[in-house]
C-alpha cells in the first residue's frame, strides 16, 4: 500500500488530512514563522534551505515565503525570489539555474475537482510545475498546476499561466500568451 505523501506527490488522489502530511505542513508553517521574521538575509536563506528537497549553492529569497510542504520544492543555482512568493508544492516545483521570481508570484501545483460532490468530500490532486532555466517571473505571475516552461522565458507582470510552452519566448496576459519571441544567442553590449 502506498502513503499518502506518495499519492500526492505523483498527481494521484490524496488525503490531505492524512496525520503525515499534517504534521508536516504544521512543522513548515512553524518553521516559516520564524524564517519570515528573520531579517539577516543569509540566516534566513539558510533556514529555507533546509526545508527544500534541493538547491543551488546560490539561493535568495526575500521575506514572507509560503509553501506547503517544502520536500516537493526543487530549486537550481543562482535563484532570486523576491517578496511573497507561494510555492504550493502537492506535487514537485522545478526551477532551473538562473531563475528570477518578482513579488507576489504564485506557483500552484494543487488541483482541486471540478465535480462539486469530489470538492465535499476533499479530493485533492496536484500536477507538477517546471520552469527552464534563465526564466524571469514579473511581480504578480500566477503558473497554473502542469505548466511547463522551457528555457530562456520571460513572463509579463500579472499573466496567468494555464498551460505550457517552449524556449525564448516572453508570455502575457490571462490566460497567458506568447506576445514575443527572444534571440538569445547574441549579448547585448551595454
Amino acid at each position: 500500500m502506498t502513503t499518502e505523501r506518495a499519492k500526492m506527490t505523483a498527481g494521484a488522489a490524496f488525503n490531505q488530512f492524512d496525520p503525515e502530511l499534517i504534521k508536516r505542513r504544521i512543522l513548515v508553517r512553524k518553521q516559516l514563522q520564524t524564517i519570515n521574521n528573520t531579517p539577516d538575509n543569509e540566516k534566513r536563506n539558510a533556514l529555507v534551505k533546509e526545508l527544500l528537497a534541493a538547491t543551488g549553492p546560490e539561493f535568495f529569497v526575500e521575506t514572507d515565503l509560503q509553501f506547503d510542504y517544502g520536500f516537493n520544492i526543487y530549486i537550481g543555482n543562482n535563484f532570486f525570489g523576491n517578496y511573497h512568493l507561494t510555492l504550493l508544492d502537492s506535487c514537485p516545483i522545478r526551477l532551473g539555474k538562473n531563475c528570477y521570481i518578482g513579488p507576489n508570484c504564485g506557483l500552484y501545483t494543487n488541483i482541486h475537482p471540478l465535480n462539486a460532490r469530489d470538492r465535499i468530500h476533499d479530493v485533492e490532486l496536484g500536477a507538477p510545475i517546471t520552469v527552464g532555466d534563465n526564466a524571469w517571473l514579473g511581480g504578480g505571475v500566477t503558473i497554473l498546476p502542469g505548466v511547463t516552461l522551457g528555457q530562456n522565458v520571460v513572463v509579463g507582470a500579472g499573466a496567468v499561466v494555464t498551460k505550457s510552452f517552449g524556449d525564448d519566448v516572453v508570455l502575457a496576459g490571462n490566460p497567458a500568451r506568447v506576445i514575443k519571441t527572444i534571440d538569445n544567442h547574441d549579448l547585448t553590449e551595454c
